[in-house]
């Protein structure tokens, strides 16, 4: 029940796009495509994971004056092996995302909850707790830039979604900063009204 929870909490109960805010520069950056999304999503939780992992096995040998810094070279180490698995693997989602790949080792996601969850609990649970909010961070991503491409090419995944004889006229300003801001900011209404009345009805 308390894996369950944990993947949970990542997912729903403290999001870190929606419910935290946390990582909004690459979130706001690689929105812009749903296969942009997706790798950059699917890379912070693999070093999410494999950070908090390494952090909660070796918690109780990292002096607590040094703590912060060690946790920066552990998340450097794996950021570094996702930069060149996409670089190997992918390297047209390796150049389109760019700088935000190695930007990852600063994501205050990861330092985050390698601090708030794996420096205090178990491997287990710090892995489960990566992947849930990995999982979170991916879906907010994703949800996002949904929008943003269909409002501003008319496509999914370069695949068009409206018939022509609708003659949609997309709108580019989404796929641009001010698109990005707009769509977080409805967004994030949309989820807090919930969230209200969900309040309301427990209450």
């Amino acid at each position: 029940m308390k894996s369950i929870k944990t993947i949970l909490n990542g997912l729903l109960y403290e999001n870190p796009t929606f419910i935290l805010l946390l990582g909004m520069c690459p979130t706001l950056a690689t929105t812009t495509g749903v296969s942009n999304a997706v790798g950059m999503g699917l890379s912070a939780a693999a070093v999410l994971i494999c950070s908090n992992i390494v952090i909660s096995l070796l918690r109780k040998l990292i002096p607590s004056k040094i703590r912060i810094a060690a946790y920066i070279v552990i998340i450097a180490g794996f950021v570094t092996v996702v930069q060149m698995a996409l670089e190997a693997y992918l390297p047209s989602l390796y150049e389109s995302l760019g700088l935000y790949i190695p930007l990852i080792v600063v994501n205050c996601i990861i330092l985050g909850r390698a601090e708030a969850f794996a420096s205090k609990n178990s491997v287990w649970l710090s892995a489960l707790d990566g992947l849930g909010m990995g999982l979170g961070f991916t879906c907010a991503l994703v949800l996002i830039a949904l929008v943003r491409e269909v409002l501003g090419a008319g496509e999914i995944l370069g695949m068009s979604i409206f018939p022509e004889a609708w003659n949609f006229q997309p709108a580019s300003i989404m796929l641009l900063a001010p698109g990005a801001f707009l769509t977080l900011g409805v967004l994030l209404g949309i989820i807090n009204a919930v969230r209200g009345r969900g309040g309301k009805k427990n209450a």
